[in-house]
């Protein structure tokens, strides 16, 4: 990472982007996060009608890459970011406008949806900040649906074979870098079901998968 790619993330904060640098950065995650992004839409089978929740949408290119998939389902994004919340909303201007997508300023902490709404919630690269995960989880898990999929996405976890930029971003950031095991446990204790931990070889990649029976 470069020095100016590092002062960027610094000033624009990723655990709660702001300002001009935070835009700048979160149109450089719409870019870098997009293949992992790829890899773990995979692990959903969307349905035309389905409701599905981003938590953490930063830029919005999740939200697109959903809407790409959903010919007449709904997309939420919820951030409580600020900057976030306009930048997604700009990013899928089109399906905001036609009431496809809704994107809502919220922490994860208080979702502001009724209980067993979304038949599928997904977290990109934004679980490393969660305030309390294990709560934060039980949440999760009250607004989503029976017989729907709930996915955390991260291009690390703790069992990867870290470098040092993987090390330093960790300290620096405070990330929560849980290992296979410990997000295997996380969603089991918040209520989730036929937990599923995948990862993809040659990469530090993890999509770990809870269900709601």
């Amino acid at each position: 990472m470069s020095e100016q790619k590092i002062s960027i993330t610094e000033l624009g904060d990723p655990r709660k982007p702001h300002g001009e640098a935070g835009a700048e950065m979160l149109s450089g995650m719409n870019e870098h996060h997009s293949p992992v992004t790829d890899w773990s839409l995979e692990f959903f089978e969307f349905r035309d009608e389905d409701k599905v929740l981003d938590i953490g949408c930063g830029g919005g290119e999740t939200i697109r890459k959903i809407s790409q998939k959903l010919k007449n389902g709904r997309i939420y994004g919820a951030d409580y970011s600020e900057l976030s919340v306009k930048l997604s909303t700009q990013h899928n201007v089109n399906d905001v406008k036609c009431g496809k997508v809704s994107v809502v300023e919220a922490s994860v902490e208080n979702l502001p949806f009724e209980d067993n709404f979304f038949d599928k919630i997904i977290t990109v690269e934004s679980f490393y900040f969660w305030p309390d995960p294990q709560e934060n989880l039980k949440e999760v898990y009250r607004v989503l649906a029976k017989g729907g999929r709930f996915l955390i996405v991260a291009d690390i976890n703790g069992d990867a074979e870290l470098d040092e930029t993987d090390i330093e971003g960790i300290q620096k950031y405070q990330l929560f870098n849980p290992t296979l095991a410990e997000f295997r446990t996380l969603l089991e204790k918040a209520g989730f079901t036929d937990v599923k931990i995948n990862t993809l070889d040659g990469k530090k990649w993890v999509c770990a998968e809870g269900n709601k029976l």
